[in-house]
C-alpha cells in the first residue's frame, strides 16, 4: 500500500515500518514484523514475509503463492518456497 498508493520506496516504507516498532505504545508481533522487513528489504512484499513467518508459526511446512518473487525471494532466505501454476 505504501509503495503502490503513496509512492513510498523501499528505504520509506522499512524506516516507517521501523519507527512504529520502536514506538512505546504500539504492539507487534516483533519475529513477523522483521520477517515482513527481511523480505521488504529484498525487493518484496512486507506482506509475504509476515505470511511465510506466521504460516511456519503455526506449523505450515511450505509457503505456497502465486507470484513467482515472493516464491523466490523467500526460498533464498531459507523458507520452504512453492509456486503454484494456474
Amino acid at each position: 500500500m505504501l509503495r503502490r498508493v503513496y509512492g513510498f520506496d523501499t528505504p520509506a516504507i522499512s524506516q516507517a515500518i521501523r519507527a512504529l516498532l520502536n514506538t512505546e505504545n504500539a504492539v507487534m508481533n516483533r519475529p513477523a514484523v522483521e520477517a515482513g522487513l527481511a523480505i521488504c528489504e529484498a525487493g518484496g512484499d512486507f506482506a509475504d514475509g509476515i505470511m511465510a513467518y506466521e504460516g511456519s508459526w503455526l506449523g505450515g511446512e511450505t509457503f505456497v503463492s502465486f507470484d513467482k518473487r515472493a516464491v523466490m525471494l523467500l526460498s533464498s532466505h531459507g523458507q520452504s518456497a512453492r509456486l503454484l501454476a494456474i
